[in-house]
């Protein structure tokens, strides 16, 4: 699902976690916080545990919770509102 400029995939398969070589990406975490952001290089991250909610700016929020594989485009301005700690996989490129 493509919402607002973010690509959203809820539950990817093992596989497809795999082909990406998720395992080998470091691990960001943060606590209950919102804080503005911009992306100045495309990042794909995968939630291991938490949840956000990520609003570009003009745009409508978007939900991420563990599980999902999200991947940000370079330029966006959003918000973060993380309402549970959150812990992921980061890819920046």
């Amino acid at each position: 699902m493509r919402t607002n400029l973010i690509t959203l995939e809820h539950g990817p398969s093992e596989a497809r976690l795999m082909d990406l070589e998720v395992p080998r990406w470091p691990i960001w975490s943060k606590d209950v916080s919102t804080f503005p952001w911009t992306y100045d290089v495309p990042e794909t991250c995968y939630f291991l545990e938490g949840e956000a909610v990520v609003t570009p700016r003009g745009g409508q929020p978007v939900r991420i919770a563990q599980g999902d594989l999200a991947t940000f485009p370079t330029g966006l301005s959003c918000t973060w509102d993380i309402k549970k700690p959150v812990r992921k996989h980061y890819h920046i490129g």
